[in-house]
Parts: C-alpha cells; structure tokens; sequence
C-alpha cells in the first residue's frame, strides 16, 4: 500500500486516466474528488462488497436453475 500526504486541492494519479483530488479536510473526514472514464466504476468499499455479494448469489441461482432444467430434462427423457 502506497500512503501519500495530500493537502487540499492536490491530486494523486492512477494509471494514465484516474485522478483523486483532496476537496475539503475537515477535523478527521476527507472530501475526495474522483476523476476516471466513464467505464471505470467507483464505489465505496461497503457498496462493492455490496455488489459483488448479489453478483455471486446471482451466479449461484443461475447455476441452480440451469441444473435444476437439466435435472428435469433428464428425468422426462428417462421416463
């Protein structure tokens, strides 16, 4: 992990198109600016992990159904 000090206003780069600017400090709480492509998402970490919980119950129901249809198809054949 890379930690930099940054004051307001100033900016850290990522890659060759992702900026962060230091908006606003106050007490202990940062304001930041973030500026990427549009196809670059941004999230807070709690909303990704968020996410990637529901894509991963949504790639398990998928598979189960498709089993379940390939079950029944199998079945129907048999009978």
């Amino acid at each position: 992990m890379l930690v930099l000090g940054r004051k307001r206003g100033e900016s850290v780069v990522i890659g060759n198109d992702i900026t962060v600017t230091v908006l606003e400090v106050r007490g202990d709480r940062v304001k930041l600016g973030f500026g990427a492509p549009g196809e670059v998402a941004i999230h807070r970490a709690e909303v990704k992990e968020s996410i990637d919980t529901e894509s991963s119950v949504d790639v398990r129901d998928s598979l189960s159904l498709e089993i379940d249809l390939a079950c029944s198809e199998v079945q129907g054949a048999a009978v």
